[in-house]
């Protein structure tokens, strides 16, 4: 089974969503179930995990509707308020929902400390008491901090989104390569080979550009902690979902069938138990 592990939905609002500037123009407006169901079925993927967006509630309440109503959706990785006072009961509220997975922050928007905090870190270690993965957006020079997290929380599961977000158009940076190493030796940090195609110079890129950052991440966490996911409809700024999913089969096709089971589907249903 092929699975997509990290994509969006969201019914454009320009006041909510105003992380989606000008500059994205291709992006504003909505994206829903029926749009994505067409391209999986187009690009053989059997299902997705779908992912906030948006810091609410409301926001983790859309998802598991849309989940509820379109079987290919498989997962939800949620938003919920991990500092607040009333933080355990929201957590077994949603995961009394099997398809409520995970939970969500928009690290990569707050300060570099921002996982160190106490408040953050109580909502995080409430987490594995229901099973439930904590997916880690950061700019690279965040990931200091969340070294320090995971070796707190050994016996929490954390997923790196996108791959820890370098600048694909550069050459590759020593700290960004040395963070992924150590990040790596936490037995129970994952990395999701997505969201690639937008940290691009302009959107502009050939397939060697990705190369050295898969064979690190590669390298780094083994086939077995490795996820495939588009980052849809944000990949749209740069390129079509089958370009992301011919870039990843690609690279894969240099190693055994068994591998690329793992990273495109088997690694995602083990991980956010599908």
């Amino acid at each position: 089974m092929i699975i997509d592990s990290h994509q969006h939905f969201w019914n454009y609002d320009p006041v909510r969503d105003s992380w989606i500037d000008e500059s994205m123009c291709s992006i504003q407006k909505n994206f829903l179930p029926e749009d994505l169901k067409t391209i999986l079925l187009e690009n053989k993927i059997d299902g997705c995990v779908s992912v906030q967006a948006d810091q609410s509630e409301a926001e983790t309440e859309f998802l598991l509707s849309c989940a509820d109503k379109n079987h290919f959706i498989k997962g939800v990785v949620g938003w919920v308020d991990l500092t607040a006072e009333n933080v355990e009961a929201r957590l077994a509220h949603y995961a009394a929902n099997p398809l409520f997975k995970g939970v969500r922050h928009i690290v990569q928007s707050e300060k570099d400390d921002y996982l160190l905090r106490k408040d953050v870190q109580n909502g995080i270690s409430k987490l594995a008491k229901y099973n439930l993965t904590y997916d880690i957006l950061v700019f690279p020079k965040q990931l200091p901090s969340v070294l320090e997290l995971v070796d707190r929380f050994p016996e929490q599961n954390f997923i790196l989104d996108h791959i820890g977000k370098p600048n694909i158009s550069m050459p590759m940076n020593e700290t960004w390569k040395a963070n992924i190493t150590t990040l790596s030796k936490f037995e129970n940090v994952s990395c999701k080979i997505s969201g690639m195609v937008t940290e691009t110079e302009n959107f502009s890129f050939t397939d060697k550009d990705f190369e050295p950052f898969m064979d690190h991440v590669f390298n780094s966490f083994g086939s077995n902690r490795l996820l495939f996911g588009s980052d849809w409809p944000v990949c749209l700024l740069a390129t079509n979902y089958k370009k992301v999913v011919t870039l990843i089969n690609n690279y894969l096709d240099l190693h055994s069938a068994d591998i690329k089971a793992q990273v495109m589907g088997i690694n995602a249903i083990k991980i956010y138990n599908l």
